[in-house]
């Protein structure tokens, strides 16, 4: 189960009190104070983990607390500090005030390290509090409480180029042809219901990555179909290709292009401007002698895209694709 958004609940540990103690021993009548500092309550990290792909786990368990310090004790013995809770994460998350909606931290690199909630401090053992006027303090420090936090959690998978394109366009089955991913193929709108990513290997030195969305239609931004809920994992693209539909039945590639350019701008303008590729699939439906892709080629140059045409089905045209995009994203 795909899950890319969870809120949840972090409680730090309190820090331990301070104690109150004198010494206590044989010859030594006044031996002064000599309670024990509390230890330091447990704070809570997230670090980013390359393993993971889903917030599934914090979806249904939103309730984090870290331990607390121990109090201190006589003979100036200090209470043991909380442990640390850590929590992984998967690399594209970010994470949000529940309250603000202030972003606090994104992870874009694995293992990195963000300090969510913060352990309360142990309070000091009343040895800390001797003075010559005051040499048997009766009092410590109570520890502080630990910090409490609501955050919503959001993934947003990164990747190198992101297909978009309308349903049964064929993504899915490229991302299959060019990489070892394997979403579902099915022959209906739809098949795709999250995003999945593929790692495209050139050769032994060259690879990158490519996310597939479910497909879009016109008015997702309105909330039809699946709506736009998916564009977010491909907001941190370098490259967007368009994936043009030739079966019969599918809009002129013209009208793709239009629908398709109107629902990434109105998600985000940044976005539409990274449509640097075009690809129309499934030539192998269209006879050789019969292939005329003038209008799309000359749309694809207006829009500074490169044009591609292959069939993920025969592989016919996919070298050149792959080797076209890995252009671009170092362009």
């Amino acid at each position: 189960m795909f899950v890319d958004q969870a809120k949840v609940r972090l409680v730090a540990g309190k820090g331990g009190n301070g104690c109150v103690s004198f010494r206590r021993e044989k010859f030594v009548p006044r031996g002064g104070p000599d309670g024990g500092d509390g230890g330091h309550g447990g704070s809570i990290y997230m670090v980013s983990d390359p393993g993971m792909s889903s917030l599934i786990k914090y979806r249904f368990n939103p309730y984090f607390k870290a331990e607390d310090g121990q109090h201190g004790r006589g003979k100036k013995m200090h209470g043991r500090k909380g442990r640390d809770l850590i929590l992984k994460v998967p690399v594209g998350t970010v994470v949000k005030d529940a309250e603000t909606g202030q972003v606090l931290f994104d992870f874009t690199e694995p293992g990195q390290r963000f300090l969510a909630a913060k352990g309360g401090k142990g309070g000091r053992g009343n040895a800390h509090f001797a003075t010559p006027t005051n040499r048997a303090p009766r009092y410590a420090e109570k520890g502080e409480a630990g910090e409490e936090r609501t955050l919503i959690l959001e993934l947003k998978i990164i990747a190198d180029v992101g297909l978009v394109g309308l349903p049964n366009a064929g993504k899915s089955s490229l991302l299959r042809r060019i990489s070892a991913a394997r979403p579902r193929v099915e022959p209906w709108p739809f098949t795709t219901l999250s995003p999945h990513v593929g790692i495209v290997r050139l050769d032994e030195h060259r690879s990158f990555t490519v996310a597939d969305i479910p497909g879009l239609i016109e008015n997702a931004h309105q909330g039809a179909g699946l709506g736009i809920k998916f564009l977010k994992h491909i907001e941190r693209t370098k490259v967007v290709l368009l994936l043009l539909d030739l079966a019969p039945g599918a809009p002129p590639p013209s009208r793709q292009v239009e629908v398709l350019r109107k629902e990434l701008s109105s998600y985000s303008q940044a976005l539409s401007r990274r449509i640097k590729a075009i690809a129309v699939n499934k030539i192998d439906l269209i006879p050789s002698e019969k292939r005329d892709f003038s209008d799309i080629i000359d749309l694809a140059e207006k829009m500074g895209a490169k044009f591609f045409a292959i069939s993920a089905l025969s592989g016919e045209g996919i070298e050149e694709l792959k080797e076209g995009l890995y252009g671009l994203i170092g362009a």
